[in-house]
This record gives structure tokens, C-alpha cells and sequence, in this order.
């Protein structure tokens, strides 16, 4: 086997390829060939040290994958050899072969390619997570994205119109804007890329055109940074602010607007709650493979790179030259 490494801390420049034993999976393990894997915006933090989880080097990057069992262990019963299946974890996906527990795993629709299931669970995962148990995102309500051309951030408007919600995309270029209302937008927002305090002012002024009167219940912010305090300013009363990530930074919020908003700021931490309550995680996982057979949803891949070129997907995912998701292919 072989996998794109990490073997020091540094940039996507610092990924190496490096050949390995291929595993064999314990008693209660599985052996995965991967046939795909999706490229994420922690994959880039991890290789920096600077992702709450920290695994010992050499490691792959790499949180999720897409291929067929090869190999299982002698208390395995819930898969065979031959099934087709998606894995998410932490780490160790830039590999042409991944060891791992069965709690990690789950199959595959026929209709679903190896491309679209390396691209499925962290974005609608992650998504479905924030706008279901932590927003509780009714019929109706108004839905504000940041980061709406991202992969997160796509995730969200589908799931969002699959939920009944009006949406509305904030995105850094017409371009990205033309995408998000591609995919279901009700509306969209154009933002600058650097959000000085006049910028924040117009783009406040934006989200309350577009959201009118009444203001926005759902606030999803996978950007950070200086954009978040416009959006918090935009919720409506028992607004709900979803903290996804800050690629911009991490934001400073006046915790006053909480108090004059009667609003709430609400942490999303998919993956510590994958393994805290992986039987809701499961429900999940129906519930989006179902959304997926309908129709509703469907990963959008931008660009696919062979795994070898896993530094220049990582590089285009920082340079936010990505709308939708980007995934690796192994030959």
C-alpha cells in the first residue's frame, strides 16, 4: 500500500508518498481499498498541528473515504468482503488501503459512486447535525449561510431547502453566488474577502435586505472571522448563531447582542458527537442516504485529484478556489 504522509509539521507542500506493509485488519477490524477519498478544510489544520486532534507522525490526512471491503477480521459480522462502504475518522484517509473499526463504517447505495461517497458524510454529516439537533431549523425560517460555496456550506443550503427553509448564500465572488442559486438558494449575498469595519456594516445592511423584516433564525457560519458579527446582528429574536468553523479566524463577538437578541450561540462539533452518540449518528446516516435515493441531496465535486496530488487539493482548498468538494482518487 501506499498513502500521502505527513511526516513534519507544515503545509500541503510537506505531504510525502511513502510506501507501506499493507495492514492486516485485527479481530474486530475491517480492510478498506480505498478507491476514493475527500479532501476537507481540517485535513489542512492536522498537517499544521493545529486540529484538536493530534495524531503521531507519519500519518495520513484525510477524515473520510469511499471503496470496497477487502479484508475482514474473524469477529467481524456486519460486513462482508465485497461491500461497498464509506468510513469517516479523524485521520489516515490519503491511503490506497485504511484498517478500521465497523463503527466507522456504512454502506453504500449502488447508486452512489466511490467519488460521491468520499465526498458525503463530513459536509452533510456535519450539516445535518447543525441545522437538526443543534438549530432545530423549522419550516420556513429563514436560513443564512456563510461559506455557502464551500462544502459544508453547499451541504447546508440542500439540507436546508430539504427542510423547507428559505436560504440565503453568503459567497466572496458572483461566481460562487451563480453556484449556490444552482443548487437551491433563495437568495444570495456577495461579501469582500478582506472585512474591514465598513465592509462589516455593508454586509450587515446586505443580510437584512435580503432577509426583510423579520431577520434571520439561522445564522450558519462556516467562515469566522470578522464576518460573523454582522451575521449575529442579523438574527431575529430566539435566533440560533451556528459556530462551524473560522477559516477567517476566530471570531470576537459582543456577547451583549445575546442578551438584546435573546439569542443563542451554539457550538457544532460533528465529529466528537459521532462518537458520543453514535446511535443518533446512525439515524443520521438513514436519514441522508434516504435524502440522497430521493434526490434532495447530492455531493457536489468541483475537481477530482489523483491521491498524489493531495498537496495541490489541500492548496486549492485554502486558496477558496473550491466550490463544493474536491476529492482524491486512487488508481
Amino acid at each position: 500500500m501506499y498513502g500521502m504522509m505527513s511526516v513534519k509539521p507544515g503545509g500541503p507542500e510537506t505531504l510525502e508518498r511513502l510506501e507501506m506493509p499493507t495492514p492486516e485488519p485485527e479481530p474486530h477490524q475491517v480492510l478498506i481499498r480505498v478507491h476514493a477519498a475527500g479532501v476537507n478544510f481540517p485535513d489542512t489544520l492536522i498537517i499544521r498541528d493545529l486540529y484538536q486532534h493530534k495524531p503521531a507522525r507519519p500519518f495520513a490526512p484525510g477524515g473520510e473515504v469511499a471503496g470496497v471491503i477487502e479484508a475482514v477480521g474473524s469477529e467481524i459480522t456486519t460486513f462482508n468482503i465485497g461491500d461497498r462502504v464509506l468510513s469517516v475518522g479523524f485521520h489516515g484517509g490519503y491511503v490506497s488501503h485504511l484498517v478500521t473499526d465497523p463503527v466507522n463504517v456504512h454502506r453504500i447505495p449502488d447508486t452512489m459512486s466511490f467519488e460521491e461517497a468520499a465526498a458525503f458524510m463530513f459536509t452533510y454529516g456535519t450539516s445535518h447535525y447543525a441545522l437538526t439537533d443543534r438549530a432545530g431549523l423549522q419550516k420556513e425560517e429563514t436560513l443564512l449561510v456563510l461559506g455557502a460555496a464551500g462544502g459544508v456550506g453547499s451541504a447546508a443550503i440542500e439540507l436546508g431547502k430539504a427542510l423547507k427553509a428559505r436560504v440565503i448564500a453568503a459567497v466572496s465572488s458572483e461566481e460562487k453566488a451563480a453556484f449556490c442559486r444552482s443548487i437551491g438558494a433563495d437568495e444570495t449575498i456577495i461579501y469582500p474577502r478582506t472585512m474591514d469595519r465598513d465592509a462589516q456594516k455593508a454586509f450587515g445592511q446586505s443580510i437584512k435586505e435580503a432577509a426583510g423584516k423579520s431577520g434571520v433564525d439561522v445564522v450558519y457560519d462556516a467562515v469566522g472571522g470578522n464576518y460573523s458579527e454582522p451575521a449575529l446582528r442579523s438574527l431575529a429574536w430566539n435566533g440560533r448563531f451556528l459556530v462551524v468553523g473560522f477559516p477567517a479566524g476566530i471570531p470576537a463577538i459582543p456577547l451583549n447582542l445575546t442578551l438584546l437578541k435573546s439569542c443563542q450561540i451554539i457550538g457544532v462539533f460533528w465529529g466528537n458527537f459521532m462518537s458520543r452518540d453514535p446511535v443518533r449518528h446512525s439515524d443520521h446516516v438513514r436519514e441522508l442516504m434516504a435524502l440522497f435515493e430521493l434526490g434532495e441531496i447530492a455531493p457536489r465535486i468541483s475537481q477530482t485529484y489523483p491521491l498524489e496530488e493531495a498537496g495541490q487539493a489541500l492548496r486549492d482548498l485554502e486558496d477558496r478556489k473550491v466550490q463544493g468538494k474536491v476529492v482524491l482518487t486512487v488508481a
